[in-house]
């Protein structure tokens, strides 16, 4: 049975969804491919900067938009702070797509390897300690999570922004609109409140279906 989780560092609610995912795994002896769907955010949300005090110096959103943005901090805040993770606001839309490369990459070392990347990716991002628009920024997280970083650099401007791109769209193409996601199969699951009926399926859908009420 084949298992996809679409991710995004710069997502709060991919980030809060990942130890799940992990849980999940180890659970059912189903390793998932992990691909980065790098989200178009001032496509739905609009676009802003702010700075360390919070005073908007640019923005593109409107009133409903803004309304939108602030209920899902502090929705992701409340979750967090449930389980000891610290979420900051982040001050621009960033562009992920590199710390997606990064994540194809550490893949193809392992899942350890890979899961000590966003670990240390999605923590320090989140943190406002991570720079994923710098590739030399991660390079080093590749190495401290055990990946050889040799050749990162260029197979994020060749191949792995090829693969990026191709599988974004392939994603796209299937339906999938926003992260988290999880594939089984040839089915979505979008939001980490699926993970349960997710469970169920990797299963064979045997016994009574989970209530997600």
């Amino acid at each position: 049975m084949e298992l996809i989780v679409y991710t995004d560092i710069k997502s709060p609610y991919a980030y809060l969804a990942k130890d799940h995912m992990y849980a999940l795994e180890d659970e059912t002896g189903v390793a998932a491919e992990w691909r980065h769907f790098t989200l178009d955010i001032p496509s739905y949300l609009g676009s802003a900067k702010v700075d360390d005090a919070g005073n908007v110096l640019e923005s593109t959103r409107t009133e409903h938009q803004w309304k939108k943005v602030k209920y899902a901090y502090m929705d992701v805040r409340r979750r967090a702070n449930l389980r000891g993770l610290t979420i900051k606001g982040t001050q621009k839309i960033w562009d992920s797509s590199m710390a997606g490369i990064a994540l194809d990459w550490a893949q193809q070392s392992g899942q350890d390897v890979m899961r000590r990347f966003l670990d240390d990716a999605f923590e320090r991002f989140w943190r406002r300690d991570l720079d994923i628009e710098d590739v030399t920024v991660l390079v080093e997280c590749l190495t401290r999570a055990g990946a050889d970083p040799d050749g990162f650099a260029g197979y994020v401007d060749n191949d792995g922004r090829a693969k990026h791109d191709q599988q974004r769209q392939e994603a796209w193409d299937h339906g999938v609109f926003g992260v988290p996601t999880f594939r089984v199969n040839d089915e979505l699951f979008f939001g980490s409140e699926q993970i349960p009926l997710v469970r169920w399926r990797l299963g064979g859908s045997v016994g009574e279906c989970p209530d997600l009420r």
